[in-house]
């Protein structure tokens, strides 16, 4: 809750330590709704039942609200008190009793989207982490599992539809109004309940379990956005159908509901039975979603559906073990994409969005474990480590356990805990006891923030050649110790002379800070190819030998390592360029030649091995990041490749692309090819090319080829780009979704009047501070576009503040995930450095500030 005091209050430290078990348990609720969008009345009657051997009162969290009557057992109860926000009942001698709450709220109010807010005049729900108490008086904890009956009662003509957690078991008219009552079988945490009310249309569909039950499904969105609903829920179909034949878990409703919501924080929740989403991951078609929208959509439809078992069934004990549940269906719908599409391709996106989200988190000053010891505000805590570092950590188990024995270890978790509120401990004791395995260091993943750094050596004794690994885990904020990682780390190594001498694939598994692998007999030194398929999230350091790196990139047997090899043959020669030292650009362009060689045959592999690593993972290599130089010599390489490979990129565009329709890997990468064939002729500046681009622009069959083409003429001034640009917001004006595409091209623009730009498009009419997805795709985008961003005279962070400070007060979780970018002032320069802190102070420095915003800007403050 924000807090409207003069000066800001002192947030207070909840720390993992401190857990102990409520007082009370709540195992029925029943909740009756006078829905109204400016007021809507709530009467909550909880059954509580007194776990504690000592009188205890009860104590409900609140965030908001005021109790217009409190009743216990029927009759109007006086022994209660306010404390601060929270309710105090005291039942005295009582072992069980029947509280009821009334309270009003008023959803339309409700800017910070949490608790039930209204969105376009209909009434919805978003309850993770601590929004339930902003609805009711309740102790809002994970583990306070409860059955509900939810009754909703509301205007015909307003709330035609109404929606909760579970079956719908009556329903009825009165009047103008209708009600219909809703129970859920199944005891859940307060943060998964759900309602929606709104005048809603579905596409309806159905899937049989494997034990032959026919589940109703349901897909509610606005009327006009139903065409937009068929990739969702074959997505949905299609995870159903995966869940059962890999984790052999199956749905436990007869009914499964999403609906698809505007104006949302979040990607989606995972409510049970009743998942309501953003938009963003819902619609999609060809016209108005790119592929990698398509593949959005289907890959957040599968983890909110994975939550059925890892996240409602299992739940959490507490949100320190918030990644118990995120990391674990992070890592289920990664393999669901990769087995839905191209493994090696799926592989590659998950390590480019963990290098550029987790890995600057872990180097940082909001550094954190996968399982925090403390936290002021948990929305802070929804993160890269949670979901992306925490998945990783699932995978590493996987690995070390194989799949027979992972499946084993993963059965056992989800018997032995069905119906529980668990802990990450828990999830490792199931895989040690399944997998026959001893994880004792492993739990230091769980422990420990921070990247780990492996060094390694070769080692020669005539033709017989090792590895020496070291590996170190840095300091971060709180710890500045730590001891060596246990992680499986997979290599080969292969002879660059012809002779075929090899190391097969192999799994090594490090536990200490220096250890000694034999590689085999070579006669010269071999090329290494190491964490193959990213086995284990660290950063290795290894010096390679001259053409390495080349050879590889052209000879490895894993995707992903020639992939990682020709980046790493880029980065070196980025950031050698940038630090004022020569790169290899020759190399550079003989391994995109070679690797370009092969894109009839796999064309979504070539498109993402060719692209440039981006500014700022070439920052993050940087001592102090430069990104003047880094843009410039970024832009340099790309014009070099660009220019030296021109014929074959004009090859690439000369072929017919694929239709918009076919969403087939192949196809996809087909299209995502052409987009960075565009790319790479724009940056030659030859004169024909906004010519060549805004051909492409008009006569793109679907989303993907036109966005390309759009924001390859978004970084340039030519006349059709502007032309461009009014064709596309004329086009599509009025479906905020794809309005948000011509924000976000415009924020990511190359321009040097980049700042300027998004001054302006923050007046502009259509955009507004109280949607958060319009919010991510202008200044989210901003943020990211590192020269503009970091521009030297410090407005692209006067222009992050100001948003922060005017968005706090509506929505402070969007505002809170805007001021990371700012509190990495240490990496650069000192002026830089210098500007960046004075903004995070001048934040600070705000009466009435929230707790989320409060916690973000002092931790990066402190670096």
């Amino acid at each position: 809750m924000t807090d409207l005091s003069s000066t800001p209050a002192i947030p207070v430290t909840i720390h993992r330590g401190d857990y102990a078990p409520l007082e009370w348990q709540i195992p029925d609720i029943a909740l009756d709704f006078a829905l109204g969008v400016e007021q809507t009345k709530v009467s909550a009657a909880l059954s509580v039942v007194r776990h504690a051997a000592a009188p205890a009162p009860l104590l409900l969290r609140g965030d908001g609200l005021t109790a217009a009557e409190v009743r216990v057992d029927g009759a109007v109860w006086n022994d209660w008190r306010m404390d601060g926000s929270d309710l105090i009942v005291d039942l005295g001698d009582r072992t069980a009793a029947v509280v009821e709450v009334d309270t009003v709220i008023a959803p339309a109010s409700n800017t910070q989207l949490m608790g039930l807010y209204a969105s376009n005049n209909m009434l919805c729900t978003q309850c993770e982490a601590e929004g339930f108490r902003r609805i009711t008086f309740h102790p809002d904890r994970p583990d306070v599992l409860s059955r509900y009956k939810v009754r909703m009662t509301g205007d015909k003509a307003t709330f035609p539809i109404l929606l909760s957690n579970g079956n719908c078991v009556e329903q009825g008219e009165a009047g103008n109004d209708h009600w219909a009552l809703w129970e859920d079988p199944w005891p859940k945490p307060s943060y998964l309940f759900a309602l929606v009310a709104g005048d809603l249309v579905v596409n309806r569909d159905s899937f049989t379990t494997m034990s032959g039950r026919e589940v109703e499904l349901g897909i509610w969105v606005r009327k006009g956005d139903e065409a937009r609903t068929g990739h969702a829920m074959k997505a949905l179909q299609d995870s159903m159908a995966w869940d059962e034949r890999v984790y052999g878990r199956e749905y436990d409703l007869d009914l499964f509901n999403i609906v698809a919501v505007s104006d949302f924080n979040m990607g989606a929740m995972e409510n049970k039975g009743l998942n309501i989403f953003n938009t963003r991951y819902i619609l999609a078609d060809p016209d108005t979603a790119t592929d990698v929208d398509f593949d959005g959509v289907e890959g957040v439809v599968a983890h909110e559906y994975f939550h059925n078992w890892s996240g409602n069934r299992v739940t959490c004990r507490d949100w320190f073990q918030l990644s118990l549940k995120e990391g674990f269906t992070v890592f289920r719908d990664q393999n669901f994409s990769a087995d839905m599409g191209s493994p090696p391709v799926k592989r590659i996106e998950d390590v480019r969005l963990l290098r550029a989200a987790q890995f600057p988190e872990d180097a940082g000053p909001l550094a954190h474990p996968i399982r925090p010891d403390s936290y002021q505000e948990i929305s802070n805590f929804y993160t890269a480590t949670i979901y992306n570092k925490g998945a990783e950590i699932i995978r590493m188990m996987a690995t070390l356990l194989g799949p027979e024995r992972f499946r084993k270890g993963t059965d056992l978790y989800f018997d032995r805990h069905d119906g529980e509120a668990a802990t990450c401990e828990d999830f490792v004791r199931a895989m040690e006891e399944g997998g026959d395995i001893d994880l004792k260091q492993f739990r230091r993943w769980y422990e420990q923030a921070g990247t780990p750094r492996l060094s390694l050596t070769l080692a020669q004794d005539g033709d017989d050649w090792s590895l020496d690994i070291r590996q170190a885990v840095p300091p971060t904020p709180g710890q500045p110790d730590k001891a060596p990682m246990m992680m499986p780390l997979r290599l080969a190594a292969f002879a660059m002379d012809g002779s075929g001498a090899t190391l097969p694939d192999t799994l090594v598994t490090l536990s200490g800070a220096a250890q000694r692998v034999p590689l085999g007999r070579f006669a010269s030194r071999p090329a290494l190819s190491v964490n193959r398929g990213f086995s284990a999230p660290v950063i290795v350091d290894f010096e390679r030998a001259p053409g390495e790196l080349a050879w590889l990139a052209a000879h490895d047997d894993d995707p992903f390592a020639r992939y990682e090899a020709l980046q790493q043959l880029m980065l070196d020669t980025l950031v050698a360029a940038a630090s004022g030292d020569t790169g290899d650009t020759q190399a550079v362009i003989d391994a995109v030649a070679q690797t370009l060689a092969g894109a009839a045959a796999d064309p979504a592999f070539v498109a993402e091995a060719v692209l440039l690593p981006s500014e700022a993972f070439i920052g993050d290599q940087m001592v102090t990041v430069d990104p003047d130089a880094i843009r410039r010599e970024r832009l340099a390489l790309q014009a070099a490749i660009g220019v030296a490979l021109e014929s074959e990129w004009r090859a690439v565009l000369a072929g017919a692309a694929p239709p918009a329709t076919d969403l087939s890997s192949k196809a996809k990468g087909g299209r995502r090819l052409r987009g960075v064939a565009l790319a790479y002729l724009a940056a030659t500046g030859q004169d024909d090319v906004p010519a060549l681009a805004f051909g492409i622009f008009s006569g793109a069959d679907g989303m993907t080829e036109r966005q390309a083409a759009l924001a390859t003429l978004a970084h340039g001034d030519s006349d059709e780009r502007a032309h461009a640009l009014d064709i596309f917001y004329q086009r599509y004006r009025d479906n905020p979704l794809v309005l948000d595409k011509w924000f976000q091209v415009q924020a990511w623009s190359l321009r040097p009047d980049t700042v300027d730009a998004v001054k302006a498009l923050a007046q502009h009419p259509d955009f507004t501070l109280a949607n958060p997805n319009r919010v991510r795709s202008l200044y989210g985008a901003f943020s990211g576009n590192q020269a503009a961003f970091h521009q030297a005279d410090g407005a692209g962070y006067r222009l992050i503040a100001d948003l922060v400070i005017a968005l706090d007060p509506k929505n402070p979780q969007t505002a809170a995930k805007m001021i990371p970018p700012l509190g990495r002032w240490k990496r650069f320069d000192e002026a830089r450095g210098a500007m960046m802190r004075a903004e995070l102070e001048r934040i600070l420095a705000q009466p009435g500030l929230s707790r989320d915003v409060t916690e973000q800007a002092s931790k990066s403050l402190a670096g």
